[in-house]
């Protein structure tokens, strides 16, 4: 699935099987985009090149500077780049989690401040929610947010591990927990609601994770002890619990399995590419079954998963963004949220697949840095592994699409 790929829309096939012209277009210029940088790519030159061609922002709202498109099009320009071995890792948070929920849910001046920047990449935004002891359970989140008795802002505290790019990032949105309330005051009951923390807030602390992974974009473990914030720094409505939450987190789930995606063909390319020349007796090796058959199911795996991430980010940008997430709990649902689970799920069993095939064809070859795969075993498994680990996938598909008990 090349950026030139010839795919055209019919009238018999739904949009998200049928690649449109647009979409067609979009990927073969960034594809063009993605070879003039290549595998050596400098992060920021191409992070300001993105945001000026407006590939950064395709999906936020015209009237703040940004695509009109949705998650189906910033999908294609992420897969694209890392196809070309220069994914932005920054794109699943910055745009897509971050930018999609001060979209929605934002006042207008949040969006004002907020989202022209993230569309033209001279803002970016990190994402913090996972804790060092509550993992997938999105109901474990320790973070509380308490009203200032000062004043009508909040006093964050709390801990966040594995946050990506917090050292370059203008502010991270925080997912903490306040105390739910009703017309007749608190319930008791804690609920996820979402804060923009500035990257200087006094009290707001990071510290680098020491990660095997090589990767342009760092992991952070942040601290927040006593970060006092405005009243303005509420994204929504602190009563609206995982609705919010999750507004965000099945397009992180789409676009990882993009990144996923990017990162196979790639894999699956330079193994092409190597079978077709690298000749040892009378054939070139891709000649033999043995080097053939792996690369061919590959190519299979890759595009059933692209299928299925289109259909995710079709159905999220149509509006049927069911709030539905491994390791969510009350007010999950299906569509939307259950093809974006399907769709990142695939994608990462296929790029784990595809680099380890790719690295085998090679054989000693495929470890050396000339080539550029031995780094991708390291990095494909942060797409089985993140936002979300596979297993707790087939949690989320065994009890909502199949109707199975929980365990848990």
């Amino acid at each position: 699935m090349s950026g030139t790929s010839t795919r055209t829309s019919t009238g018999t096939i739904p949009r998200f099987l049928a690649e449109s012209e647009e979409h067609t277009a979009l990927r073969a210029a960034v594809a063009a985009l993605g070879r003039r940088h290549g595998r050596g790519y400098d992060r920021e030159t191409l992070w300001r090149e993105a945001g000026a061609l407006g590939y950064l922002g395709v999906n936020l709202p015209e009237e703040y500077g940004g695509g009109g498109g949705g998650i189906a099009e910033l999908s294609l320009v992420l897969e694209e780049l890392g196809a070309a071995g220069c994914p932005l890792l920054l794109m699943i948070v910055s745009p897509a989690i971050c930018g999609t929920v001060i979209a929605r849910f934002g006042t207008e001046a949040q969006k004002r401040q907020w989202l022209p920047g993230l569309a033209d990449g001279s803002r970016t935004m990190a994402f913090g929610i996972t804790e060092p002891d509550a993992g997938s359970n999105s109901h474990r989140i320790t973070t509380t947010a308490r009203r200032d008795d000062q004043g009508d802002g909040w006093i964050l505290n709390g801990r966040k591990v594995f946050v990506s790019g917090v050292d370059i990032a203008d502010a991270t949105l925080v997912v903490g927990r306040t105390e739910g309330r009703t017309g007749n005051g608190a319930t008791g009951s804690l609920k996820p609601c979402l804060f923009i923390v500035p990257r200087d807030a006094d009290g707001f602390a990071r510290t680098p994770i020491d990660m095997e992974l090589q990767a342009v974009e760092k992991q952070f473990e942040l601290v927040l002890d006593d970060v006092r914030l405005p009243a303005d720094a509420l994204v929504g409505d602190e009563d609206a619990g995982l609705r919010q939450l999750f507004a965000g987190l099945n397009p992180e789930r789409v676009m990882t399995a993009a990144y996923a995606l990017g990162m196979a063909r790639y894999a699956l390319d330079r193994a092409v590419e190597y079978a077709k020349t690298r000749q040892v007796w009378a054939a070139p090796i891709g000649a033999h079954q043995a080097i053939a058959h792996p690369l061919a199911q590959s190519h299979i795996e890759i595009e059933l998963a692209e299928l299925m991430l289109r259909k995710a980010a079709h159905l999220y940008d149509a509006g049927d963004s069911a709030e539905g997430g491994a390791g969510g709990g009350a007010g999950e649902g299906t569509g939307a949220g259950e093809a974006a689970n399907m769709a990142k799920y695939a994608a990462g069993e296929a790029c784990v697949r595809a680099v380890d095939r790719a690295v085998h064809t090679l054989g000693g070859n495929g470890l050396t840095r000339e080539y550029g795969l031995a780094s991708l075993v390291t990095a494909a498994r942060v797409a089985r592994i993140a936002p979300v680990s596979r297993e707790m996938i087939l949690n989320y598909v065994s009890h909502q699409s199949l109707g199975l008990p929980k365990s848990y």
